[in-house]
């Protein structure tokens, strides 16, 4: 075992106690932090979504922001704002919650699209621009948005050149009857995670995100990676399909998947894992199948069965 996939598996073992029940979307959560990616995470209220972002933070040793997405809550909320400052007679600039190194977006959908817009450069390039002064983030960096699918009184849906930005968007969905015993009971004198501590540091997690990036992808494995990509254009259900920065996403993602099981190569399993959660979002569908009530998730498990795996024989 590597010293990236050590890493991940004692930040997952770790968050793992405060999330019963949810090692694979914990998983999920590894996978999208160590691609250098963003997590959107569709659910409703008060399944943990806010303890995943925390818990996550807290293994790391990395600082935590959480803001609140209002109606009312400007751009300058998140990114910051320059005051004069009448002593030393120039501007300063008093950072946002954006800068830290893990951020929750919470009810990202209840803010105007003039402030959703404030994540997206922050997001794609790291850094954010006030004022014409461009004010660097810190290493390693990832915003963990939420948002309720089932309420949309008093909300904005996100544009679709925002939800590609998400490396991937996880359900986390109710748990099961036992693990929910277990919630209980774990919360019986306190919360959990006041009992977890620093498991790695973020130098570490820096060095798993340069060593997933060493992770070897056959050639065959990376057309099968852009033929899913691009069937999802082709498909007579579906009006847009995903963009080039999906096939990077789901490449990013499967070295990662590959390096949190031990290996350094990706198999075509790693990247048929991922598909669903990764392209998803980025899939809009087109009237009639949205009158059928047709999913793109749905779309893109026939695609899964459709397109041709590496190292299959086709039937003659």
């Amino acid at each position: 075992m590597t010293d990236g996939s050590r890493t991940l598996r004692s930040v997952l073992d770790n968050v793992s106690r405060v999330l019963i029940g949810k090692r694979h979307e914990v998983e999920l959560a590894l996978i999208g932090l160590a691609s250098e990616g963003h997590l959107l995470i569709e659910d409703v209220p008060g399944v943990g979504k806010t303890m995943l972002a925390k818990s996550l933070a807290k293994s790391i040793g990395c600082t935590f922001r959480r803001i609140q997405f209002t109606p009312d809550l400007l751009p300058s909320d998140v990114t910051g704002v320059s005051i004069y400052n009448q002593k030393t007679g120039e501007f300063e600039f008093r950072p946002g919650p954006i800068i830290a190194q893990i951020v929750l977006a919470d009810e990202i959908n209840r803010a105007t699209p003039k402030t959703q817009s404030a994540m997206l450069e922050s997001m794609e390039e790291r850094h954010l621009t006030v004022d014409g002064v461009t004010h660097a983030l810190p290493a390693p960096f990832m915003v963990m948005a939420t948002q309720n699918p089932i309420e949309y009184e008093g909300t904005f849906p996100l544009p679709e050149a925002q939800l590609d930005r998400f490396i991937m968007r996880v359900h986390l969905g109710y748990p099961a009857r036992d693990d929910e015993v277990a919630v209980l009971e774990s919360q019986t004198l306190s919360h959990p995670i006041e009992d977890i501590g620093q498991v790695v540091s973020a130098d570490d997690l820096i060095a798993t995100q340069h060593q997933v990036r060493q992770v070897r992808v056959d050639p065959l494995i990376r057309r099968y990676i852009v033929d899913i990509v691009a069937a999802t254009r082709s498909h007579p259900d579906v009006y847009l399909g995903a963009s080039p920065r999906g096939s990077l996403a789901l490449f990013r993602t499967s070295q990662a998947a590959a390096l949190l099981a031990g290996r350094d190569y990706v198999i075509p399993d790693d990247t048929k894992a991922l598909v669903e959660t990764v392209l998803a979002h980025r899939v809009i569908m087109n009237p009639s199948a949205r009158v059928r009530n047709l999913q793109s998730s749905a779309v893109l498990q026939e695609l899964i069965q459709t397109v041709a795996v590496p190292g299959t024989r086709v039937p003659a």
